[in-house]
């Protein structure tokens, strides 16, 4: 029977170079959320276990050795790679006991692809953390794009952030994030920018105020921009770093796949650009 635990904070450590990282975002999301962190390693795919190496991916001071004995083999066998895996998933429960000892810490150690790995967890959890770059088979885009569940893509390292750019365009997936961010508490300390991009409308304007009307009854310290520009993505990722905001939260791939074939997909473009944690809402 599987020990996978309802709303739970699901750390995806399937890139060596972002596993402390993926650690780091899982400990602070979890802190706020109150939540469970799931350790989720999912067995490399055949052609792929020599590119793979997981020596020294997590700084600890006992057993920092362990993953060494893999690290040359040119190809390792099944009970080679399970074994690594347990050794990935003791020193990764050891690292988060050691940072926050009252958090519930458990291993899932899943025999398949990445991609099926996050299908089988994100109907039940609240949240996923993967790193920027991923080394399974899918790209980053095509594990977010199906998923059920907000996903938080972190850089490397983690950057505990004290700000959040929040990117309201009236859709439906953006009330959904509107709501979620309403209802816990995962924002709630820090100082949300709301921001719409689009023309100065009545309409614009109104849905905006509204938004921002909710968070602030939500206890959540916010302030609101209208944006007139045509590049949306542009005028994010520029709004972000010229307040030096630490996150940004987005509904994921909320255009049509017509809009993103001729003009390109604002979603890509940011996850592309942004050195930032990046808190992405699932589409209906």
């Amino acid at each position: 029977m599987s020990n996978l635990k309802p709303d739970s904070v699901i750390a995806c450590l399937d890139s060596p170079d972002y596993v402390q990282a993926v650690l780091d975002a899982s400990l602070w999301t979890a802190t706020r959320l109150q939540a469970p962190i799931g350790l989720l390693h999912a067995v490399p795919s055949t052609h792929r276990q020599a590119a793979v190496n997981y020596s020294g991916c997590i700084n600890i001071d006992d057993e920092s050795q362990l993953l060494d004995q893999f690290t040359h083999d040119e190809r390792l066998s099944n009970s080679e790679r399970n074994a690594r895996g347990k050794i990935l998933l003791h020193q990764a429960a050891a690292y988060c006991n050691q940072q926050h000892h009252k958090l519930t810490i458990y291993s899932l150690h899943r025999h398949e692809s990445l991609a099926e790995s996050i299908d089988y967890v994100d109907e039940v959890v609240q949240l996923v953390v993967i790193g920027r770059h991923v080394t399974s088979k899918a790209t980053l885009s095509e594990l977010i794009r199906p998923s059920l569940c907000p996903i938080l893509v972190t850089d490397a390292p983690f950057v505990p952030p004290t700000s959040a750019l929040f990117a309201f365009d009236n859709r439906a997936t953006c009330h959904r994030l509107l709501d979620w961010l309403c209802q816990n508490p995962l924002v709630r300390t820090l100082s949300v920018h709301i921001i719409m991009v689009g023309k100065e409308t009545t309409e614009n304007s109104d849905a905006l105020r509204e938004a921002y009307a909710r968070l602030k009854q939500a206890g959540i310290n916010c302030k609101k921009t209208l944006i007139d520009s045509r590049d949306v993505s542009a005028a994010i990722l520029y709004y972000q770093k010229q307040h030096d905001i630490g996150m940004l939260m987005t509904g994921a791939f909320g255009q049509s796949r017509l809009r993103e074939l001729f003009q390109g997909s604002d979603t890509q473009k940011l996850l592309g650009s942004t050195q930032t944690p990046y808190l992405l809402f699932p589409k209906d």
